[in-house]
């Protein structure tokens, strides 16, 4: 079971932020919470004395030439490890992290069924290889953090729907608990990675940013305020599901000129396979078409028929982040997704800026849009992210 803190929302505070930005000193803690030196010092004691928490050497002075030197506060990384995994429709993504969410090790294991039985006995089995690999992992790991993609439900560990899975109301977090031994967190996969650029990553220091992905489906993840954004019913930032396209093309959730209908990845083969067909002498050169890799393939061939589709997908993308744009007005939007998706973004990127600007209102329009390519290690990361939390919620 994961060691509990006895934590106050001052505790709670003072310990994310050296976790987030340290090293940084107590005075400094303070300048920016609004906390008294006391009650950072106060807040900073558990953890210090539970090892979570190291002063480092004194490098400054409290104020120019008066006052003794301050001793930073730093994460001891090492204190405790994690493990996330990422679950996809064909395999598992595991890596073990220290404290700071630094990946130490990883681990893939294929799925030959998404049956939620097999997957659960895989999982387990992918546990115990990675906390195999190192004798300090088994003592000081107690928290197992899954992603998944679709309806998750955090607080009961359940997942109600993942299409790519094909999975409805499975209590996941429960059956990999007793399967693992671990205390478990389960995440939309989107939601955990944007934990991760939060905490981690380029938004670090952002009190609002929006994570956009780009891959088999198109994602969103929200932070407004330095909270990530859940929704009522645990739904938020589906901006794959904002309609652009009309009453066409038709999508798996049941609506229609969805943006994951027309970008997301399975769709965006369809339309390139159609288009190098339609273009061709014969059906032959649209047969060939059959993976994100032979669209991309045929696409930086420079096919026009084919650049079209990604175009058009570029188009829709845009469209709906100048949306959510208008709605909330992030300070910056990071874009990313799984490889394939990504390799494509050089096809529509031009479109996406294009698209965004001319839709998004006033100075949403100066958003920044940051491009930054996530292997699934890194998904699996996000995972681990969200169980570093678990410190605190649980």
């Amino acid at each position: 079971m994961l060691p509990r803190l006895t934590t106050t929302p001052a505790a709670t505070t003072v310990f994310t932020m050296v976790l987030t930005q340290g090293p940084v000193s107590r005075v400094e803690i303070a300048k920016r919470t609004g906390l008294s030196s006391a009650a950072v010092t106060k807040a900073a004691r558990p953890f210090i004395e539970e090892g979570y928490l190291q002063e480092l050497e004194a490098t400054e002075r409290t104020a120019p030439g008066a006052g003794r030197p301050a001793s930073p506060l730093a994460i001891k990384p090492e204190r405790e490890f994690f493990i996330g995994v990422k679950i996809t429709n064909d395999e598992l993504i595991g890596v073990v992290t220290d404290l700071r969410a630094q990946p130490l090790a990883s681990s893939h294991r294929p799925l030959a069924t998404t049956d939620v039985e097999s997957v659960v006995a895989e999982l387990a089995e992918l546990v115990a290889g990675l906390l195999a690999t190192d004798p300090s992992y088994g003592a000081r790991c107690h928290a197992l953090g899954l992603a998944v993609s679709g309806d998750v439900d955090k607080a009961h560990g359940l997942v109600r729907y993942s299409p790519f899975l094909g999975w409805r109301q499975v209590p996941l977090a429960r059956l990999a608990a007793a399967a693992t031994g671990l205390t478990v967190t389960v995440e939309n996969d989107v939601k955990a990675l944007t934990v991760a650029e939060q905490w981690f990553g380029d938004g670090v220091g952002a009190s609002s940013f929006a994570l956009v992905t780009v891959g088999v489906g198109i994602g969103c993840g929200l932070v407004v305020n330095g909270r990530v954004v859940a929704g009522a019913h645990g739904v938020a930032g589906e901006i794959g599901h904002i309609p652009v396209g009309g009453e066409e093309p038709e999508c798996h959730c049941g609506g229609r000129g969805c943006v994951e209908a027309i970008a997301g990845t399975a769709p965006l083969v369809a339309a390139v396979r159609a288009a190098s067909a339609a273009d061709a002498d014969d059906a032959v050169a649209g047969q060939v078409v059959t993976t994100i890799e032979t669209a991309l393939a045929a696409a930086h061939a420079g096919d026009p028929a084919v650049r079209e589709v990604f175009a058009r997908a570029g188009h829709a993308i845009g469209l709906a982040m100048a949306a959510m744009a208008n709605l909330f007005g992030p300070e910056r939007i990071i874009v990313t997704g799984d490889v394939p998706g990504l390799v494509a973004y050089d096809l529509f990127e031009e479109q996406i800026n294009r698209s965004f600007t001319a839709q998004a209102f006033g100075a949403a329009a100066d958003c920044r849009l940051l491009l930054r390519p996530r292997t699934f290690e890194q998904w699996a990361r996000g995972a681990a992210a969200v169980a570093i939390q678990t410190l605190f919620t649980l």
